[in-house]
């Protein structure tokens, strides 16, 4: 009996032992994808056909489908890509003309006549150039009281207040700068050196003390009233991203801060980016932003979202999250055994899902989306159902890829089923994902904050320019708008005033007069 005993211990040990070789080696496997591999979610099956995220339903129907071949337009010779340009460029002709002496006839030695021109255009660049912009306000006075009076009355020309009091710096230079850096992902040591290069020592300590400067005075007040409307909307999403923070009281260097992401969803008449730095991941960072929203948030699987929002909040699970863990499942696989592996299986049935909703976006978007929710309760429903069975019948090891991915869904049911509670809300959360993207981009590039009022500036930096983007709006010309304007309205106690700033209402008063 001993004997049989420390068999069956060896035995479940060695049983331990397997599944632990094998979840390491799937980790192994799954870092080498994500150092080396392509990072999209499309995988290349056996017979050139791809995993991608809407098209798996098709992958394994027997009959063929037949290809959609786009129609081919040839243009013109001599004239490729001239016809996207901007139709108010200018234009600078320059004449090409033979000299006098060569404009008579070869034959009998007449004076010929110009009958034609053959044209050919360039896409010229002027590099950037930097002016003195100088304010002269003239002074006027009266000569005849100056003669015989005690008393001689000056009157002063209006000026315009500056961006930055007591500063040389320019609405267009400001707003130049900020671009660069939020839209461009140039860091200001590298703009430094830039204009350096221009002859003008303008250093990078300067440069953030201007954009920490006008964000205080005349953005702040233009971010927190974009974060009251944002507040009113129905549907929002959310997401949250690692930003490292140098000089933060209390904290090492190599703290982990976050900017958070809050943005409106399809239904919104305006649509609103908005970040915020905290320093932490807590979700009471979000309770606090969102405070007096009511109505539905996309989110992704962060378990804080589900126990720590008020119960005015309903929380909406993120599809693309879920297929995610199955794309990653399926890497690990021989590519041999790929198409009938149960990872591909899931992400076929999850393909489906996602092909219905390519339909529904074609559908009439009155009454909340009406026509939406009684699609999915009709055509999408029996599809979920279908993949959480299929999910309950598998047997993969919970700590394998496959497992994992499965458990994730279940744990996620109930917030992934929330899709179908009303037509304004979107399958995943990829629109926040999307707006984040910039900031994630921009990181890369300047790697940190060196202080938290840095951050914060660039979280309302990043806001404004996102907002413009998604409304589509030029970010250098609503700023250089702006920084221009806002010195002469008060916009810290005249609502009116602040809202006539607002990005929407740039298109239509793009200059104000004050």
């Amino acid at each position: 009996m001993k004997i049989d005993a420390e068999l069956a211990e060896l035995q479940a040990e060695n049983e331990q032992l397997k599944q632990q070789n094998q979840w390491l080696l799937e980790q192994l496997k799954l870092a080498r994808k994500r150092q080396f591999g392509a990072s999209s979610e499309k995988n290349q099956l056996d017979n050139g056909e791809q995993l991608g995220l809407f098209n798996e339903a098709e992958l394994w129907v027997d009959e063929p489908q037949p290809k959609q071949i786009k129609a081919y337009t040839r243009r013109a010779a001599g004239k490729v890509g001239m016809g996207n340009l901007p139709k108010d460029l200018p234009v600078e002709v320059i004449e090409h003309d033979l000299p006098a002496e060569q404009k008579s006839c070869p034959d009998c030695g007449q004076g010929m006549h110009a009958m034609g021109r053959n044209t050919r255009d360039e896409l010229k660049f002027v590099p950037a150039k930097a002016v003195i912009l100088r304010h002269e306000a003239l002074t006027y006075a009266c000569r005849c009281c100056e003669k015989h009076s005690d008393h001689v009355p000056v009157l002063k020309a209006a000026m315009p207040a500056p961006v930055i009091k007591g500063s040389f710096a320019s609405p267009e230079a400001i707003a130049h700068i900020a671009c660069e850096k939020f839209v461009m992902g140039l860091p200001l040591y590298r703009q430094e050196q830039d204009w350096n290069r221009k002859g003008i020592p303008l250093s990078r300590q300067t440069m953030s003390n201007w954009l920490i400067r006008v964000t205080q005075d005349w953005l702040q007040p233009i971010y927190d009233a974009m974060q009251a409307q944002l507040r009113r909307q129905q549907v929002l999403h959310a997401d949250e991203t690692v930003v490292q923070v140098l000089r933060e009281d209390g904290r090492p260097a190599q703290s982990k801060s976050y900017m958070w992401l809050y943005r409106t969803s399809c239904d919104a008449q305006h649509h609103i980016v908005l970040y915020e730095y905290q320093p932490s991941r807590s979700v009471s960072c979000a309770r606090r932003f969102l405070d007096g929203f009511e109505g539905f948030l996309h989110t992704d699987g962060l378990k804080g979202y589900h126990n720590q929002l008020p119960p005015s909040i309903t929380v909406v699970g993120c599809w693309a999250h879920a297929r995610r863990r199955f794309d990653e499942a399926l890497k690990i696989v021989p590519e041999s055994a790929r198409k009938n592996s149960p990872a591909a299986s899931a992400i076929m049935q999850l393909g489906q899902i996602y092909k219905l909703e390519e339909e529904f976006r074609q559908l009439p978007q009155d009454d909340n989306f009406k026509a939406r929710v009684e699609a999915r309760q009709q055509r999408s429903r029996p599809l979920i159902d279908i993949f959480f069975e299929w999910c309950a019948m598998q047997t993969a090891l919970p700590k394998s890829a496959l497992g994992q991915a499965i458990a994730y869904c279940q744990s996620q049911r109930f917030w992934l089923e929330h899709v179908l509670l009303d037509g304004r809300l979107e399958i995943d959360n990829n629109r926040a994902e999307r707006s984040i993207k910039p900031f994630v981009i921009g990181r890369k590039n300047w790697l940190f904050s060196n202080t938290p009022n840095g951050a914060r500036s660039s979280a309302v930096l990043y806001s404004i320019i996102e907002t413009c983007k998604e409304n589509n709006i030029n970010p250098f010309d609503y700023l250089s708008f702006v920084f221009r304007n806002a010195p002469n309205l008060d916009v810290q106690n005249n609502p009116n005033a602040l809202e006539r700033l607002m990005p929407w209402n740039f298109k239509a008063s793009p200059t104000i007069t004050v």
